[in-house]
């Protein structure tokens, strides 16, 4: 069993308010979380369609479902949340009550997943949730032109030393590929000021982020999947989001008050709801957790 702990998970369940008999759809499934506690809530009749977009992933929830008590109402399957209006017709999965985006890292990919997306571990540095996905980071490092780089690093990272960060990546590939997360550690290291280094958050933190966001084209695919979210909702369906950084949160309040000034969408949350101290203790990486709740109309 994947010790997993779901973020907001009191708050999910009082916005999407699963009752028995009713659908909904968690657009990024990872462990499980949040659906096998709505599936106990919508049990006999309702059901979860769970996707998730990493094969690996799926394949330990999968087993994790199969000996669950209600994992009967669950459908899962591995796709990308972008083609979200497709999945939901492959299943004739209607009418959908709710709708869950948590965009939140799992603490599996950053520990065990092996594929770079943690500055603590020396890892080939890939950073694809896809394993089919061409694109990785090593590819970015070794082979993008240095605006490319300064561009990611400053709108995906937010990145202050973005150009002399760049530079150093230039430089340092003409001697050896850079291929590991410590070879790409020491090279921000070497770029940014020494005070830099010492901060309280890690000095390579923003770049990672960065080339994570580039990799899997995150911002781009939250935005399609926003606009899917709302045409498969029913009328009075729920939409809740859970963003972890400022970017993903930015997209997701822009697209709250344009739908809302629409008539589409009434917005639930006037400001994001926010982990309490107590959960935070509990779970640290629930810290910057930011959700957002609208209804359809």
């Amino acid at each position: 069993m994947i010790n997993h702990i779901p973020v907001l998970l009191k708050e999910v369940l009082y916005y999407l308010n699963p009752k028995p008999g009713e659908n909904f759809i968690d657009c990024t499934i990872g462990f499980g979380g949040h659906t096998f506690e709505i599936a106990k809530r919508i049990a006999p009749n309702g059901k979860v369609l769970g996707i998730e977009l990493d094969k690996e992933v799926l394949k330990k929830t999968r087993l994790q479902a199969s000996s669950f008590k209600f994992g009967k109402n669950i459908i899962l399957h591995n796709g990308n949340f972008t083609d979200l209006k497709n999945i939901v017709a492959k299943y004739n999965f209607s009418p959908v009550n709710g709708v869950l985006f948590d965009l939140g890292m799992s603490s599996w990919h950053l520990e065990k997943s092996g594929r770079g997306f943690s500055f603590l571990r020396d890892e080939p540095l890939l950073m694809n949730y896809e394993l089919n996905n061409r694109l990785t980071a090593i590819e970015i490092v070794n082979h993008w032109h240095k605006k490319d780089l300064i561009k990611i690093f400053r709108e995906y990272g937010e990145e202050k030393y973005s150009k002399r960060i760049a530079e150093e990546i230039i430089k340092q590939r003409k001697n050896k590929p850079i291929i590991t997360t410590f070879q790409l550690v020491e090279i921000v290291r070497e770029a940014v000021p020494r005070r830099y280094r010492y901060k309280r958050t890690h000095f390579a933190t923003r770049i990672f982020q960065a080339l994570r966001i580039a990799v899997n084209d995150e911002l781009s695919n939250l935005q399609k999947a926003l606009f899917e979210a709302l045409k498969v909702l029913s009328p009075e369906g729920r939409l809740v989001i859970i963003s972890f950084h400022s970017l993903e949160d930015r997209i997701v309040k822009n697209f709250f008050k344009q739908q809302n000034k629409l008539g589409n969408l009434k917005i639930l949350t006037k400001k994001p709801v926010v982990p309490t101290k107590e959960e935070i203790r509990k779970n640290r990486r629930s810290r910057s957790a930011k959700l957002r709740a609208g209804v359809k109309q």
